[in-house]
């Protein structure tokens, strides 16, 4: 028998109310895929007013004959339980239909063809007749199982909702098994998730109720410490809380920066550094505090206003500002002389009640300190100026005027290194050595030997070299502040913050001026002194390492030299100049000592270029340090020399 050759077919539908036309091309190769294993016995019935298609009439008969079996059909899958069919939905009205017709996706009949599979040639056919014959196709047969197997598919706009919308009760399950249209939206990024569930937004005030607790409890201070974090370092308190609890959470710094930037308002690592610095001062400081309560108590001189003083001090010079009378070693001091006599109850009554003060009252003869009335208004105006110089008030105000004052710093030679640059030396007794490196030393400063600057504007390396020549005792340093702090601060003492409660005499007036005059000359007037020393030391030194770190940046970032030999010098007097040979790559080749400093220079010079001879040496780097400018004007002097022909060498 022969095989009958294969042929496309075309069905065409046309829809009642539109005019369009939707053709649908099938082939046989196709339909022979999914052909049922029953023949179909119902014929196709001609929608009315239909152009018949050349050919169709001849395809039907030839779907009734069994067809051929392909030689490897694929399983179709088990049909599903047929649904029980719903009642018949009114038809829907023409506004109605053109409303669910604008939710179908638009897609082009090339789209439609290239990604469904049609099962059937005769589905369209189906359809069809199921407008006019609804109650036929409740008998479930052949077409409708492959209905329920036939994968979804789209069709234009008005044909779809035409056709849906008067299917009966047989076609209400395919219509619900209409695929639903995804929508992939790639503008939005989805929500990213926080590592710890601890971390937070935001910008709070304070610290957890435990983390404030347990914090409050490690330093045990009389002030706020998120307040005096913010005051130090100028950062939002919001932030400081973030910080401190970042780091109690044992997070780095690094960490902070990359993944916490909302937290500390997109701080740089130094900043966020600086805050951690001062926050591990503040614990410190708290430490220490405890420390000398604790020695305090065990000398039995701890008192309640001592260890309140003590727990108010908020930096270290203030610390040992209170604490240093009662160090062990030292001298007993004034107020504390007196103290001990018993003069604390008359200086009381000084402030409070002093028309109640006889000071004769006190005096008792052939006992030292208290055998005169003139000895017992000493005592009393040494607990005075003690209680002025350790009152938190006070200083703050001597601090207040200090910032609003031309303060200024000043260096000179010290008498004892003047006293040693005059002085005629004998050459039998003395070593040349020694007296010309001190004169070498003396004269590296001569920058200072009368040196003034404002305290607000001094560089940082001026106040290193100060520091240094002070240490070596060549200059001598001292702060100046002008006298019109003295005299606002005695104002405002006598005036308003140790002015007596009720009237007083005279003579108590000139124990009160004369108690202000000696703290601030004697004990304030030191601690404003060293507080600017400190500060500036502290501030030159972190400068000095910003410093070098900047340095070394700039030279890690150098461009290399690459494809040459390099030969590094590290300079130096006594101990010769240091020689290292590096290949191309990196490595160390040859390591030798010239002496090109000494005597016998020659040899040292014919060494050197046989060593840069053998290893063809053209570049030479010249280390900064002892002896660095000398070892650049040796290589300058041998290279205009031509003494390493035929090499072009240069130095860096």
């Amino acid at each position: 028998m022969m095989r009958r050759p294969r042929t496309t077919t075309a069905k065409v539908v046309e829809n009642s109310t539109d005019s369009d036309l939707s053709t649908i091309l099938i082939s046989d190769e196709d339909s022979d895929e999914w052909t049922p294993a029953e023949p179909k016995l119902k014929a196709p019935t001609t929608t009315a007013g239909a152009p018949a298609v050349p050919g169709e009439k001849k395809a039907a008969p030839k779907r009734t004959v069994k067809p051929k079996e392909p030689k490897a059909p694929k399983q179709p899958k088990p049909p599903k339980e047929p649904k029980v069919p719903k009642p018949r939905a009114p038809r829907k009205t023409a506004a109605e239909r053109k409303t669910q017709a604008s939710k179908v996706v638009k897609v082009s009949r090339t789209s439609v063809l290239a990604g469904t599979k049609r099962k059937n040639i005769d589905e369209g056919d189906d359809d069809k007749a199921a407008e006019n014959k609804e109650e036929k196709h409740t008998d479930c047969g052949p077409s409708t199982k492959m209905k329920k197997e036939r994968v979804s598919f789209i069709v234009s706009e008005a044909n779809q909702a035409d056709m849906w919308a008067g299917e009966g009760s047989s076609l209400a399950g395919l219509i619900a098994k209409k695929e639903e249209v995804e929508d992939f939206t790639f503008d939005e990024p989805c929500l990213k998730k926080q590592k710890t569930g601890g971390a937070f937004l935001g910008q709070p005030s304070a610290l957890p109720s435990s983390t404030a607790n347990a914090l409050m409890n490690e330093l045990n201070m009389n002030w706020d410490f998120i307040e005096v974090l913010s005051t130090l370092t100028c950062v939002e308190r919001w932030v400081c809380v973030n910080i401190i609890r970042l780091l109690r959470e044992e997070n780095t710094v690094p960490f902070m920066v990359r993944y916490r930037k909302d937290m500390i308002n997109h701080m740089d690592a130094d900043a966020v550094r600086d805050v951690q610095l001062v926050y591990e001062e503040l614990g410190t400081l708290s430490k220490k505090t405890q420390s000398v309560i604790q020695t305090l108590k065990k000398d039995g001189v701890l008192t309640v206003e001592l260890e309140q003083n003590l727990r108010s001090c908020r930096s270290a010079d203030q610390l040992d500002h209170v604490y240093s009378p009662y160090k062990k070693g030292s001298k007993l001091t004034k107020a504390r002389r007196a103290k001990a006599l018993g003069l604390e109850d008359a200086a009381s009554l000084l402030m409070n009640t002093p028309h109640t003060l006889d000071l004769r009252t006190w005096v008792k003869p052939g006992t030292e300190g208290l055998s005169s009335v003139e000895e017992v208004s000493t005592g009393v105006e040494h607990i005075l100026a003690d209680l002025i110089a350790k009152d938190p008030e006070t200083l703050a105000y001597v601090k207040t005027l200090c910032e609003n004052s031309f303060v200024t710093i000043q260096s000179s030679v010290s008498k004892s290194a003047l006293k040693e640059k005059e002085q005629k030396s004998v050459q039998d007794h003395t070593k040349p050595g020694a007296k010309q490196n001190k004169k070498m030393d003396i004269d590296k400063f001569h920058l200072y030997v009368d040196f003034t600057s404002n305290i607000q504007r001094i560089q940082p390396h001026q106040t290193l070299a100060i520091n240094r020549g002070e240490s070596l005792k060549i200059l001598t340093v001292k702060v100046n502040i002008p006298d019109r702090v003295k005299n606002e601060f005695t104002r405002w003492c006598i005036d308003n913050r140790w002015k007596p409660k009720t009237f007083a005499r005279e003579e108590h007036w000139a124990i009160v001026r004369s108690a202000i005059d000696d703290s601030y000359k004697r004990l304030i007037l030191p601690f404003l002194t060293r507080n600017y020393r400190t500060k500036l030391s502290s501030a030159a030194e972190k400068e000095s390492i910003a410093m070098f770190v900047s340095n070394l940046r700039r030279c890690l970032l150098v461009g290399p030299v690459r494809g040459c030999v390099i030969l590094g010098v590290d300079p130096g007097f006594r101990h010769g100049c240091k020689l290292a040979v590096l290949s191309p790559t990196g490595q160390i080749i040859h390591t030798d000592v010239v002496y090109l400093h000494n005597s016998g220079q020659q040899r040292e010079v014919d060494k050197l270029r046989h060593l840069m001879m053998t290893y063809s040496c053209t570049n030479v780097v010249i280390g900064n340090g002892t002896a660095c400018r000398e070892t650049e004007s040796v290589f300058a002097d041998l290279i205009s020399r031509r003494c390493f022909h035929p090499l072009d060498v240069s130095y860096w």
